[in-house]
């Protein structure tokens, strides 16, 4: 029987996609977080100087803790799995016919007759029992692991480049602009972020946009509110 046209098939098509998702979110987290900043920051002063300082040092920050961050919790992960993967290549070696009959059992759970359910880990077994038995024990692909360091590079660039975008939008305009151009570019930005995610996860798209841009706005109105009254109380 032949695929339909156009159709995915591939197992790592639903992994690659929640990484791009992921993706999207780490740099909208940089855009909220950068952006909430330099807002603060300028409503506190005029001066360049400061607002490019506070604002580098926030990319910088951001970077290295959603990396840091991001590396510990894959770091984990994996070697949970690890750990899974090494328990079920000792039970195969040691209990080779309990291993297979789990096998055929949870075929048969998943709807398959006993003597399909059978044939089908009979297959599995000679083929690959190891691969057979992680894929329908623990759902996992013994060669698919996910690299922390790959994971932390990724979460770094995206924040980074969320965060050049508010960064760049807030030291380009004459200080006058400055806050307004920010807020424009950064509502533009959290509504295709807020798109492209909700479409990667299969939700709605309004929901998710509204969320993003209130939540954006609401957050830089409140910084740039508290950095205009310490900015007053400073000076």
């Amino acid at each position: 029987m032949g695929l339909h046209p156009g159709e995915a098939h591939d197992t790592t098509v639903a992994g690659r996609l929640n990484r791009l998702r992921a993706g999207v979110l780490g740099a909208n987290d940089g855009i909220v977080s950068t952006a909430g900043l330099v807002v603060g920051v300028a409503g506190a002063t005029t001066a360049t100087g400061p607002i490019a300082t506070a604002g580098v040092a926030g990319l910088v920050a951001g970077a290295v803790s959603m990396a840091l961050g991001e590396y510990v919790s894959v770091s984990s992960q994996r070697d949970s799995e690890r750990a899974l993967l090494d328990k079920e290549r000792a039970e195969l070696a040691q209990f080779p016919e309990q291993e297979f009959q789990e096998l055929a059992a949870l075929y048969e759970a998943k709807g398959l007759s006993p003597a399909t359910a059978l044939q089908v880990a009979r297959e599995l077994t000679a083929r690959d029992a190891f691969a057979a038995h992680a894929d329908v024990e623990l759902h996992l692909d013994p060669d698919e692991l996910t690299s922390p360091w790959q994971a932390a590079v990724a979460s770094a660039v995206a924040f980074t480049a969320g965060s050049l975008l508010p960064l760049t939008a807030i030291l380009l305009p004459p200080p006058g602009a400055r806050v307004a151009v920010v807020f424009a570019v950064v509502v533009v930005a959290l509504a295709a972020t807020g798109y492209l995610s909700a479409r990667l996860g299969g939700a709605r798209a309004g929901r998710a946009v509204a969320r993003l841009v209130l939540g954006g706005a609401a957050g830089m109105a409140v910084t740039y509110g508290i950095g205009t009254l310490a900015g007053g109380v400073l000076h």
